[in-house]
This record gives C-alpha cells, structure tokens and sequence, in this order.
C-alpha cells in the first residue's frame, strides 16, 4: 500500500475531508480533497459534511475551521506550525484605538489568533478586504495585524480613514523589489503578479495585485506566458497544473514559508492514525467573539 493509499484508506475509517493551503508541499496539495487560500477554505470548511477536518496549513486555519464547525473534529498534522504575522498585534493597541476614535471598525485579516479575532468586529481575507471594508459604514478602520495589506486596501477605499498597526508577513515583507527587477529585466514581457503581503516597493512593479487565488486566476486567463511571481513559492504547483503552457519566476530568495513546509504526508498519516494535534478552543466567550467575525466575513462577502 503507498502512503498515499494509507492516506485515503484512514480518511475513509474517520469520514475526514483533507484541506490544503497553496503554500504547503506539493505532494500534500496533491492528496488534498480541496486546495484554496484562506477565503476558499474558510468558506469550504462550513460547507463540508464530514466530521472531521484534517487541515494542512497553519494554526490560525485550523482555528478558523474550529470556530466555524464547533461540532467537528479539526486536526493539525503539525501543531507547530505557525504564522508569525497571527501574534503581530497587541491588545492595547486595538483599545486605544477605541477610545480615540468613535467611529471605528476594527478589521482583522484572517491570518491572525482566535484570540485576535475576538477583539475585532470583522475578518476579511486578501480576496474580499476591499470588498469588506468598502461596505462597512464606519469612517475610521483599525485594520490588524499587517500593515502591507492595510496600505493596499486603503488605496482602493480612499473614503475611510485608516489607522495602521505594525505587523507583517516576514515572508511577503522580506521579497526585496531589486529582485523583482532584475527579473524583468531578464524576462521584459512578462506579466510581474503580486500578493498584497508584500512592501509598497513591491506592489508598485506590480501589472497584478492580489490573493493567491487571484494571481492563479490571472494567470490560468491571461493571454501571456510568463509570469513573474510575488508571493510564497508553494503557489508555484498549482499555476504549473493550470498553465502548462506558461514559465514562472520567483525571485531569487525563495520566498518560503517554514511553517507549512513543515506540513508532511507522513504527519497527515499520523493524525489520522491517533486524532493527535486536535484544535481545541477553551474559553467560550473568546470563541463566541472571534466567530462573530468569521460569520459576518462570510455574509459581507458573498
């Protein structure tokens, strides 16, 4: 029996659905039921009819399904597999945000703690941020935690006043623009699509701006061949799947996310095997907060 076969015999024995970030191995994409970004997947997690979720990404994810589906069983392959840009707020800063200001909404990006979550008002997700934002009546926005994606949506929705905190996807942050440009200059015609994670320097070379969805969707429709890439390399799997045709290029320095690298098909085995790493959210009224902001997300969006 390959490990694959064990795979989809243990996911039978529990009735588990497995879901898969794009930024994890391609091997692990690969023996996903559903490949998504965090929007996708936040939406697809509620949707599903199996009692348990095996999801193969970060903890803030498995979190996020855990908030969603309550009732169901959600499992990490690995426990420690993290974000940092999830911590990257403190509460102070949203409090004092609220006392000074009256008319405010405090925006939280998926990519943050339950924890973090429950001092918000709404969740948004790179996909539907603009959208979100744009339909909230409040003037003044708190937007937490990444200060990158707060600048690009602030852009879009120049009628709202935007109070910005500190934090920042290292990866994403860290993607210098000089070698961005020095693969155009090797490549000229290609098409240069960007995360909004990453710095205003980077944005600014950008033809596209947008999710990891977004830029697979740019790139499986677009009449070019290649393409440029600005966000974490693991995407790289699924625009090979959709555009055989077409090159992709990454800069220099990978752009790699250690934490759902370190997602693997044995620790998928593993979980299923002894329903270890189970997510599990202990204090009611944290959780009762933080998925007020998930349902309301899943409203605004649609």
């Amino acid at each position: 029996m390959t490990i694959q076969e064990e795979i989809r015999k243990l996911k039978a024995e529990r009735d588990a659905v497995i879901l898969a970030h794009y930024y994890v191995r391609p091997e692990v994409q690969d023996i996903a039921d559903y490949i998504g970004d965090s929007y996708f997947l936040s939406r697809k997690a509620v949707d599903l009819p199996h009692r348990t979720i095996v999801f193969c990404g970060v903890s803030f994810m498995g979190e996020s399904a855990k908030l969603l589906n309550p009732e169901k069983t959600v499992l990490m392959p690995d426990a420690q597999a993290d974000c940092p840009m999830a911590h990257m707020v403190t509460k102070e800063t949203v409090e004092r945000a609220r006392a000074q200001y009256e008319d405010l909404a405090v925006v939280c990006y998926i990519n943050s703690t339950a924890e973090i979550k429950s001092w918000s008002d709404v969740s948004v997700t790179s996909a539907n941020a603009v959208r979100i934002v744009s339909s909230l009546p409040n003037k003044n926005i708190l937007f937490i935690p990444d200060r990158n994606l707060a600048h690009f949506v602030a852009e879009k929705v120049p009628g709202k006043h935007f109070i910005y905190n500190e934090g920042f996807c290292p990866i994403h942050e860290h993607m210098k623009a000089e070698e961005i440009r020095e693969l155009k200059a090797q490549h000229p015609s290609a098409k240069v699509l960007v995360h909004p994670e990453c710095s205003p320097g980077v944005l600014a070379l950008a033809d596209y701006v947008g999710s990891t969805s977004g830029i697979i969707e740019y790139a499986k429709n677009s009449a070019d061949t290649m393409f440029i890439i600005g966000t974490e390399s693991g995407v790289c799997h699924a625009l090979r799947q959709a555009r055989k045709d077409a090159a992709f290029f990454f800069p220099a320095t990978e752009p790699v996310c250690d934490g759902m690298k370190r997602i693997t098909l044995d620790k998928i085995i593993a979980v299923l095997r002894n329903g270890g790493n189970e997510v599990e959210l202990d204090d009611r009224q944290t959780c009762a907060a933080a998925k007020e902001t998930l349902t309301r997300m899943l409203t605004l969006a649609q």
